[in-house]
């Protein structure tokens, strides 16, 4: 359905998620987009690491990609896109008014995986209501074309995640940040690479949100989580269960702090 309507476009507005700016992109819309122009959007800019916003920003900026950083919920960064819009579409426009056509609007395929927050981010750019959003992936079912001003019509699009992951940690990134149903996860695994990510990176972030010391073992700082939060079964037993959900539920949700997962001087 993307490859027939790409014709009909001037322009791929691409979300991706601040804190795994790459596996968060969709391959696929790398081909897809062949002489289009691009804009990556990177949603949830206030949950990642500033100083990681600006290396990702430099990044894409190098690839020749408009880049933004938003937060489709506030509504930070909202208010830039229109002019990023018109300058990444600038040689489109001038084509057109060459050829006497003007008020033309430009034509935006807004792209990107589940529950990266592509309906949020419509509904906050349109300032209104009209695109559906949920918590979960899998919300946008079709497409609609959106209609925002004289200037700007936007073709919303279903995630989608490609069939295959060549590389497995890709997969494990796109878990944690509540891309894949969780019901398929098995939530202790999870939270114990979610540990391993996050002691590389932020150490700080554990001991401070709970009072606990890291262990030579992921699920033994695991169960030092549950102990230090009252996670318990029947009994003395450790509900190690329920600390996982936790664990995730405040790195989703920035409680943690800001993290960035991946960084672009270790590809």
């Amino acid at each position: 359905m993307m490859q027939e309507d790409i014709k009909l476009i001037d322009l791929i507005i691409e979300l991706v998620d601040a804190r795994v700016p790459l596996a968060s992109r969709n391959p696929d819309i790398d081909e897809l987009g062949r002489g289009k122009s691009r804009i990556v959007l990177l949603n949830k800019a206030d949950l990642a690491d500033a100083a990681c916003n600006r290396e990702w920003m430099a990044f894409f900026e190098n690839a020749g990609i408009f880049v933004l950083e938003v937060n489709s919920k506030s509504g930070a960064g909202i208010k830039a896109i229109n002019a990023l819009v018109q300058k990444a579409c600038a040689e489109k426009i001038e084509r057109d008014r060459k050829r006497g056509i003007v008020n033309r609007p430009v034509r935006a395929m807004v792209a990107g995986i589940p529950n990266v927050g592509k309906s949020t981010f419509i509904n906050s750019f349109a300032g209104r209501a009209c695109a559906r959003t949920g918590n979960k992936p899998g919300v946008t079912k079709g497409k609609q074309w959106i209609r925002l001003d004289r200037r700007l019509e936007l073709l919303d699009t279903p995630g989608i995640l490609w069939p295959k992951f060549e590389d497995p940690q890709v997969g494990m990134y796109l878990a944690f940040i509540g891309s894949m149903n969780d019901e398929i996860m098995n939530g202790e695994e999870l939270a114990c690479e979610l540990l391993d990510v996050l002691q590389k990176f932020y150490p700080d972030c554990i001991t401070q949100r709970y009072a606990v010391s890291w262990k030579e073992k992921s699920y033994a700082t695991l169960e030092e989580i549950a102990r230090s939060r009252g996670c318990f079964l029947k009994g003395e037993n450790l509900d190690t269960r329920k600390a996982a959900k936790l664990l995730t539920d405040d790195f989703r949700s920035g409680r943690l702090g800001r993290i960035t997962l991946e960084r672009p001087y270790l590809l």
